[in-house]
């Protein structure tokens, strides 16, 4: 059994996932605002773990109910581009993305953003 810690690496910002994180602009009400929130996770996690591990990380220490609730959990395989250094050509090591979607008016306060 993995640790919360083992299975996500880092959140991932980028442009884009930031824009994800602040969820659709048109939605006024901020209880109906569906936030997905983009982690780097462990290669040979699945979508129950990862799940599993971020409703851990951010719930520790609070009662039922107060919590977030991860509705659904996309994955995403990123396969190592080719680089090269004068002659010597090699790899960047292959990862995985998780695109993860919390409950409607939920948000990460200290994703990284």
């Amino acid at each position: 059994m993995m640790s919360p810690y083992e299975i996500i690496i880092a959140p991932h910002l980028t442009e884009k996932s930031v824009a994800l994180s602040y969820g659709d602009p048109n939605i006024r009400d901020e209880e109906k605002l569906v936030r997905k929130y983009t982690f780097l996770v462990k290669k040979d996690a699945n979508k129950i773990q990862i799940k599993a591990a971020i409703e851990a990380l951010y719930n520790d220490g609070k009662k039922k109910g107060e919590g977030i609730e991860v509705t659904s959990v996309r994955t995403i395989k990123v396969l190592g581009k080719k680089r090269r250094r004068g002659r010597v050509a090699g790899y960047e090591p292959d990862r995985k993305k998780a695109v993860v979607t919390l409950k409607a008016g939920q948000m990460l306060e200290d994703f990284g953003v």
